[in-house]
């Protein structure tokens, strides 16, 4: 048997390595057309990119038609699968919990010698940056402000019995402060420890196969002890295909989202217009900065941009906590917290709930956008997560950025709400959702700059996200490896801004991303449930 072809320069350890005849790359094709090399895994690549052209030419051709479908398949995985997306969410935070505590914790990644390829400040960057980014630019005014007015406004039920509004669980009709703290769990549990544990479970599950058990660092890989060697044949090619459709069209929503808060900071300063044209403008723009941060590689380009990023993002939550409500943001932080520990049972409960507009139109819509994220942001953390031990890494990477996040959302949430509440400052609350966090802005002092590093901010999100998952991306495409020639990530780095544009341009618009966030992200809840036994067993055959 052959020894496996590790991916980094210092081995695993010899007692942890799976024997296997399957050596990276061997069932790659490599050549050159023109002056652009390839080596990319077959049939990954080819059903994959050919799957990929399809979707893009049937959604160009017949866009109504598109829509259409991407409505349906909306409405049908929400309302049919909202309990599986929010019971497997659930899984994964007790998985993550239970092996922060567990023995398992002191298992180091690369084995008991491995050095951490990068430092604190580096690697806390360059998880916030892909992990969360243009999300929180986009929804982290909004969405409180959103679950704040509905649970204020109370529940109202259907001639069928069935709710029609879009408070969270039973609401806070009448009462602000317990519609405020409502609001804020709510919004607080889509972006805390369920997103970050199953980003964690895929980045472990990848790190410990790869680093540990020297195996390619791919999603197939992480189902070597459900599958062993017939990893390598269709099931395995089957796993990848999903994780580079499912990993496509999460990014594609963000490159969306990202699109329409850039062009709508535009308008507030500058006066573009609002449209497809500018938004289809700003996705070519962006995505070719993007291309020369892929060209610079993961050190110079994604790493760089992720720190500078960080320091602005950080300057803005700064900003806004000093020039806002000071003391109330600052005693809300704690409130919040201890809200969304209260109602977080509550929230996570799949089963029995009556809230079906919230359960259904944002927390199934939020999962399966984790989920069709995970693959590139899973494996991105893999890829800078060498050296960590099992308990550091799922502390690092599930506890301190949901921290994060709660600070967050607690500033910029609440200065939205202090304005509404407080100041009767109806601007922020009516202006459309893109615009909301500008109009927030609009009441603060420096108004012009603060936007400004805003649009600054979305737009180097947009480009440490495109330029990672086209990173990702590349390396399932080629099977693992991790030096592919620079011309493949080219490759799926515009064909990201490609799907993100057809999708604008369907009938659905924005709803189209989601949909194709939805459907793709419920297949792979099913990997991502297999991936978690494999990962126990894993961790369980480690030597002591």
């Amino acid at each position: 048997m052959t020894q496996p072809t590790t991916i980094d320069s210092e081995a695993p350890p010899p007692e942890s390595v799976i024997q296997t005849d399957y050596e990276i790359g061997q069932d790659n094709i490599k050549g050159s057309l023109g002056p652009f090399d390839y080596n990319v895994h077959n049939p990954v690549f080819g059903v994959s990119a050919i799957l990929v052209i399809a979707f893009v030419a049937y959604t160009l051709i017949f866009p109504d038609q598109a829509g259409n479908v991407f409505s349906t398949l909306f409405t049908t995985v929400t309302q049919s699968f909202d309990w599986f997306f929010i019971a497997a969410a659930d899984v994964f935070v007790i998985l993550c919990l239970v092996l922060i505590v567990s023995p398992y914790g002191r298992i180091r990644l690369g084995g008991p010698n491995a050095v951490p390829d990068f430092g604190y400040v580096g690697w806390f960057s360059m998880l916030f940056a892909a992990g969360m980014g243009i999300g929180l630019m986009f929804y982290g005014v909004s969405e409180p402000l959103s679950h704040f007015s509905s649970s204020l406004a109370g529940t109202t039920v259907g001639e069928d019995g069935i709710r029609t509004d879009w408070a969270p669980l039973g609401g806070a009709a009448g009462d602000t402060d317990a519609a405020i703290r409502l609001g804020m769990a709510a919004s607080i549990f889509h972006w805390g420890l369920h997103p970050w544990a199953i980003y964690a479970v895929v980045a472990l599950s990848l790190a410990l196969f790869s680093y540990n058990k020297g195996l390619p660092l791919t999603i197939r890989s992480a189902f070597y002890p459900i599958f062993g060697e017939r990893v390598w044949g269709w099931p395995g090619h089957v796993i990848d295909v999903l994780a580079v459709f499912a990993t496509l069209f999460g990014l594609a929503t963000s490159l969306g989202l990202g699109a329409a808060q850039a062009n709508a900071g535009f308008n507030k300063l500058f006066g573009v217009p609002i449209g497809e044209t500018a938004q289809i403008v700003l996705i070519i723009a962006i995505t070719a900065i993007a291309l020369l941060s892929v060209i610079r590689g993961l050190e110079a380009g994604v790493k760089l941009l992720s720190e500078i990023n960080m320091g602005l993002a950080f300057a803005l939550l700064a900003f806004v906590l000093f020039t806002g409500p000071t003391l109330f943001l600052a005693t809300g932080v704690g409130d919040y917290l201890l809200a969304y520990l209260e109602y977080l049972p509550a929230l996570s409960n799949p089963v029995g709930r009556t809230d079906v507009n919230f359960m259904q139109g944002w927390t199934s819509f939020y999962w399966a956008w984790w989920i069709s994220w995970s693959p590139f942001v899973g494996m991105f953390i893999a890829r800078v997560s060498r050296g960590r031990t099992v308990r550091e890494f799922l502390v690092s990477v599930l506890l301190i950025p949901s921290l994060v996040c709660v600070i967050w959302m607690s500033v910029f949430g609440g200065v939205a709400i202090s304005q509404v509440v407080r100041d009767s400052y109806s601007a922020v609350q009516e202006a459309n959702l893109p615009l909301q966090l500008f109009a927030m802005l609009d009441a603060l002092p420096l108004t012009q700059i603060a936007s400004l590093v805003g649009i600054v901010l979305v737009i180097v999100f947009f480009v440490t996200s495109s330029d990672s998952g086209s990173l990702v991306i590349d390396t399932i495409a080629a099977g693992g490896k991790v030096d592919a020639p620079v011309s493949q990530r080219v490759f799926w780095c515009v064909f990201e801004g490609i799907v993100a544009i057809v999708l604008l341009l369907s009938a659905g618009g924005l709803s189209s991303l989601q949909s194709m966030v939805i459907s793709t992200g419920l297949p792979f809840t099913c990997v991502l449930l297999v991936m978690c036994v494999a990962t126990w067993r894993g961790l369980a055959s480690e030597p002591r």
